[in-house]
This record gives structure tokens, C-alpha cells and sequence, in this order.
């Protein structure tokens, strides 16, 4: 944080610092793309990636060699509620999951030669109970975004953001309910797998929360720190951070694009570095994609979580920088334009 002004100032300080496109890079890929041996746009949406690639990386060809999926792991009070399928305790025995590599994501990870980092955010203090009060003091919620900008280092050109936390598309809806409107039955779904009763619990949650912070949700930051929880704070810093560093980033399902939203009400162009990388099963994360202009890459009927969408992502991103990179032009290949 910086070293004057109140936490939240110099989270908008960064706002308006924001780098922008490398269209020059852009235009190079696009120039690149007319001369390699295949005909014109049949690549399809591999085309658009590589050019979205050197425009954020600001570089012409663009490169995937340090892919990183970084998951951010938090407690939430609201699940107390019964507002997911399983219990808090949960949230530790996942992260100790990822540690011993037993995990969906881990697979995952392996098999398309991703970087893998877990960042525990104080699982063991759980954020407070939306439907009763704010999630984070605002000094809590802004030195969170600043952990989470952490996920950049070391080093990597393509960031996957993941998260687990049990109850947090409870969280999700709340977030987009406040930043575009409606209510808990406009935006929270099954989750994991909940019953009747737990779909009605989690619509009631989200609906007393609005509620209770009615008249403190014109600023997207208030909303994150009210209606969010330190996974959401964190990746909001972790998008940041990949924006500074010239890092494209791929957002995972509800609960990450719903941390993206936030940015994204307070400058569009905030995520424009961000790639969709699939749709999940919560019928929330269609409605949310739809109003931050985002076209998932994948629609597999995932809910899991854990960074496991973006990670699958992954791998047709790095498919598309390898693609462009790699493959001859009709000149030096000899091959006729016809």
C-alpha cells in the first residue's frame, strides 16, 4: 500500500494508473497471421488469442512458457447459514489436498505443465456473515488485494485464477446483485449441489445482505468489502498486479469473474487483459459473463472450482501461442497462395 491516503485511495491511485493494449504487438500477430499457410481466419478463435496474448504481454509473437494457476482459499461466516452442500472445515481439508497433489486441479496441473500456487487466506478466521454485517473492515479488505498480488511473483506470462472457499457463489451472487442489480433469486444457484431448501436458504442470505448494506453499495469497493471475503479482495489484487507486470490473465468460474466485476465497475477496461476461461453450472456465471462483455472458451458443465476451468483453458492459450509461433509462411514454406 502506499505510504499516504486511506488503503482504499491507493487502490483507486492504481486504477487510474492502469497500463493499456500494446497495439503495435497486436498488429504484428494479426500481420503474421495473413502470412502463415492456412487460409484466412480458419484458426478460428485460436487467431483471436494469440493476438489478445501479444497485446497484454506487449510482444509479437507471444509465448506461454511459466503458466501459473493460483488458487486463494478463505472462510466465509455466511456459510453458517446452510447455504452449501458442505461443511466450512472443508476449506482447510481441500487446501491440505493441494499440498499432498490429490486434487482435481493437481491433475490438471500436471498434465498441461502449469505452475500451481495455493494462497491461504486466514481459513481458520472466517470473513464475517454478510446477512448480519460487512464481510472486512476496509483496512483488512485492502491489505488482502495487496497479498493478492503476490501471484505474480516469481515470474509467469499466463495467470489462472482459481479459488476454493465453501459458501462463496453465496458470496458471488451477493457481489453481482449489488454491482448490476436483482436479487438472491436473480443470481444464486445450486453451488455444489445443494437441495430446495439450501437454494432457498442461499437466496435469503443474499437478499438479507442486501438489505443490510443498502445505501453503502454505490462504491465497487465497498460492495467487495461489505459483500465479499478475502479470496474476492485477493484476486481483485492478483488481476492488478498481472495487469502492471504485462501478465494476461484467465478467470475461472462464479466467484473469480464476480471478484473481476468489481474491477470492472469501477473501469471497464480494468480487465481487459482477462480471458473467460470457461462457463460454469451456476446459472449466475452466464448472467455475470453476459454483463462484463466476456465469451467463455470453454463450456464443460464444470462446478469444482479450484482454478480446474481456467487450468483447462490453459492449455488451447498455450495450443494458440505455440500455433502462431511455430507454424511456417506460405513463403517460406513454398506453398502457393492458389
Amino acid at each position: 500500500m502506499g505510504p499516504t491516503g486511506l488503503p482504499f485511495d491507493d487502490i483507486r491511485n492504481l486504477l487510474s494508473q492502469l497500463p493499456g493494449p500494446d497495439e503495435d504487438a497486436a498488429a504484428a500477430v494479426r500481420a503474421r497471421d495473413g502470412d502463415l499457410v492456412k487460409p484466412p481466419g480458419s484458426l478460428g478463435r485460436l487467431e483471436e488469442i494469440a493476438e489478445w496474448l501479444a497485446r497484454w504481454q506487449g510482444k509479437a509473437p507471444p509465448a506461454v512458457t511459466r503458466p501459473v494457476v493460483a488458487i486463494f482459499a478463505a472462510s466465509h461466516g455466511v456459510a453458517v447459514r446452510g447455504v452449501a452442500a458442505r461443511p466450512i472445515e472443508v476449506n482447510r481439508q481441500m487446501v491440505e489436498t493441494f499440498a499432498a497433489g490429490g486434487a482435481a486441479i493437481n491433475q490438471l496441473c500436471a498434465g498441461a505443465d502449469l505452475g500451481l500456487k495455493v494462497f491461504d487466506l486466514a481459513l481458520d478466521m472466517p470473513s464475517g456473515d454478510i446477512a448480519l454485517g460487512p464481510a472486512l473492515d476496509e483496512r483488512d479488505c485492502a491489505a488482502t488485494i495487496a497479498y493478492g498480488m503476490e501471484a505474480v511473483a516469481g515470474g509467469t506470462d499466463l495467470l489462472c485464477l482459481g479459488e476454493m472457499g465453501v459458501g462463496n457463489t453465496t458470496i458471488a451472487a451477493a457481489l453481482s446483485a449489488a454491482l448490476f442489480g436483482g436479487n438472491g433469486a436473480d443470481w444464486a444457484g445450486r453451488g455444489t449441489g445443494i437441495d430446495d431448501a439450501g437454494l432457498q436458504r442461499k437466496r435469503d442470505a443474499v437478499d438479507a445482505a442486501l438489505a443490510v448494506h443498502a445505501g453503502h453499495l454505490d462504491d465497487p469497493l465497498e460492495v467487495l468489502r461489505r459483500l465479499g471475503g478475502r479470496e474476492f479482495a485477493a484476486i481483485a489484487g492478483a488481476i492488478l498486479a498481472a495487469r502492471f507486470q504485462r501478465v494476461p490473465v484467465i478467470l475461472d468460474g462464479y466467484a473469480v469473474t464476480a471478484a473481476a466485476a468489481v474491477l470492472f465497475r469501477m473501469a471497464p477496461g480494468a480487465i481487459g487483459h482477462c480471458l473467460l476461461g470457461h462457463l460454469s453450472a451456476e446459472p449466475g456465471h452466464a448472467r455475470l459473463a453476459a454483463e462484463l462483455g466476456l465469451t467463455p472458451l470453454l463450456d464443460l458443465g464444470l462446478s469444482i472450482g479450484e482454478g480446474s476451468g481456467a487450468a483447462l483453458a490453459a492449455m488451447i492459450v498455450k495450443a494458440a501461442a505455440a500455433t502462431h509461433a511455430g507454424m511456417a509462411t506460405f513463403e517460406a514454406a513454398g506453398v502457393s497462395r492458389g
